[in-house]
């Protein structure tokens, strides 16, 4: 099979889809890499280090796209990237569509076969080519936050960690999943204050034994979040419901009742946003404010550390990537329920639920496709 790596044009998006080691794997099982010239440079990997891995550096896209059979990348293809995307091919990348029609109008006109990581599970139920960017991105939110909290930013001034003698910032992370421990560990390690509420009772007393004390965890309903936000300097929202919009849970009336120039972090944003005021933004211009309330809502958090979330993302992607190229989809996905689960979309047709109840868009199972 060829495989074709293009250069992410999603603004500030520098990592890249396939590490060298990923493209000599490949290469090694006997398949042909495409990589686009320059396409790992945000990630620190140069041309020179693919070519040593077997892979040909091609000039374009447009050369990605016309000669592979299947294309792995990061982000979900971008305008003119779907109008290169034709019938038969394999898209293998983040897709993130219940919040994106026109993404998911153009995939389905395309012909080709959409596979979404963040819809791929394991045997746990876990999500494991989402977590490693979402253990990035839950260890920036803190990170992010702090910053966004300095008053040359619009915030209110507060340092997350206090000094001796003043007290430390006030942390509230919404989900206990991989994303809100990734943010409570930090948070943690700043000195803040931090408390994490979900609705699993379970992940609660998980997260009360790792953290052994140093946080509070909470059940979240809707009096429980009212009751914090008054205190809160920092806002996580790390909710996830897999493939389907976030659910929205600070409303805009809601961040009446914080304090001015409070701040909150959006994790959730790919999937619609988990606060009603969030909208999309790039690392070039990250945060905007809504009724004294500093948003932080960039869309692909982790693409400010490339070289991490490149070397974390291929390391997940790498087994799956080979197992398509290797069998072919239809015989991967047979072989493997996990690797079914994250077919949104073949040959025209819809196979994601969640994604068809969210843009109201008929649907069908993915297995009665093969």
């Amino acid at each position: 099979m060829k495989i074709g790596c293009p250069k992410e044009i999603k603004p500030q998006e520098f990592r890249v889809g396939m590490t060298p080691n990923a493209a000599m794997e490949a290469v090694m099982h006997g398949h042909e890499v495409l990589i686009q010239s320059g396409a790992g440079e945000g990630a620190g990997f140069s041309d020179e280090d693919y070519a040593a891995a077997g892979a040909r550096i091609v000039e374009t896209a447009k050369e990605i796209y016309d000669g592979a059979d299947m294309v792995v990348k990061v982000k979900e293809p971008q305008k003119d990237e779907l109008k290169m995307l034709r019938e038969g091919q394999i898209l293998f990348a983040y897709l993130h569509l219940a919040p994106d029609p026109d993404q998911t109008r153009a995939l389905l006109a395309s012909g080709c076969t959409a596979i979404a990581y963040e819809t791929v599970t394991d045997k746990n139920g876990g999500l494991p080519l989402l977590a490693p960017m979402s253990e990035v991105a839950g260890r920036l939110a803190p990170q992010t936050g702090s910053w966004a909290l300095q008053k040359a930013n619009g915030g209110s001034g507060v340092l997350l960690g206090g000094v001796p003698g003043v007290r430390p910032g006030s942390v509230v992370i919404l989900g206990g999943g991989v994303v809100g421990a990734a943010a409570a560990r930090v948070a943690v390690g700043m000195g803040a204050n931090v408390t994490v509420l979900d609705r699993s009772l379970p992940r609660l007393s998980y997260l009360d034994d790792m953290f052994m004390g140093r946080l509070v965890t909470q059940y979240s309903d809707k009096a429980a979040v009212e009751a914090l936000l008054p205190t809160a300097d920092l806002v996580v929202g790390a909710v996830l419901v897999a493939g389907a919009a976030a659910p929205k849970l600070v409303s805009r009336e809601q961040l009446g009742l914080m304090k001015p120039g409070s701040v909150l972090v959006d994790v959730a944003i790919d999937q619609g946003g988990c606060f009603e005021t969030s909208k999309a933004t790039t690392h070039q211009d990250p945060i905007f404010e809504v009724d004294g309330i500093i948003h932080y809502c960039v869309a692909n958090m982790p693409g400010a550390v490339a070289r991490t979330s490149t070397i974390g993302l291929g390391n997940a992607t790498m087994p799956l990537m080979i197992a398509l190229a290797d069998k072919g989809w239809k015989q991967a996905c047979a072989d493997d329920a996990n690797l079914m689960n994250g077919v949104n979309i073949h040959a025209g047709q819809l196979t994601y639920a969640a994604v068809g109840e969210a843009l109201n868009i008929e649907s069908v199972k993915a297995e009665s496709l093969i």
